[in-house]
């Protein structure tokens, strides 16, 4: 794997989106209420910074929260897991399937996790290397599993990745350091 340039990166998961079991996640807006939850988050995040986002709404929108009048690219590679447009009526059952997802199990019809790792990977070395050259932080606005099976594959999550995802919160922000390799959760 290419070297991803800075001295860290930092992951944002959205904030809470606006559910609608009729209309796919992927284009799912942040709800109303979230986008002060996704300002706070500005308090975790070194400003000026170079700021790219999912192009799903709840990302970018998240992301455009922290960054305030601070531009923010958006780059298709950083979507989460493609996935069926399935509907669970349990939540239990959703987080079943993206527990053992995030765990190495791919469910029928889930996006592979190398190819999300190809992808997530190529995004974060472009950007990192955009945001070296700018002399500013890469923060990302992301999702919670393309993002930590990335990660997986590069740092240890603790306790492992399924139990890294399972603590994820709506919104959060987490810290790579490039030096120590160490990753960590700022938000709680």
């Amino acid at each position: 794997m290419t070297a991803v340039q800075g001295e860290r990166v930092i992951i944002v998961r959205h904030a809470m989106p606006k559910v609608d079991p009729e209309v796919p996640s992927d284009r799912w807006p942040l709800a109303w209420d979230s986008r002060v939850a996704a300002r706070l988050l500005r308090l975790h995040v070194s400003h000026p910074a170079y700021y790219v986002s999912s192009t799903e709404p709840k990302a970018a929108q998240t992301m455009q929260e922290i960054a305030g009048a601070q531009r923010v690219v958006t780059d298709a590679d950083l979507v989460e897991v493609h996935r069926p447009h399935v509907w669970f009526s349990h939540e239990e059952e959703y987080h079943a399937a993206a527990l053992a997802y995030a765990g190495g199990v791919c469910p029928e019809g889930w996006e592979p996790q190398s190819e999300v790792v190809s992808r997530f990977d190529a995004a974060v070395v472009r950007h990192a290397a955009e945001a070296a050259g700018r002399g500013r932080t890469l923060v990302i606005g992301t999702h919670g599993l393309a993002p930590t099976v990335w990660m997986a594959s590069r740092y240890q999550l603790d306790p492992d990745p399924a139990g890294f995802w399972s603590e994820l919160r709506f919104p959060d922000v987490v810290e790579i350091d490039l030096r120590t390799e160490r990753v960590s959760c700022l938000a709680h």
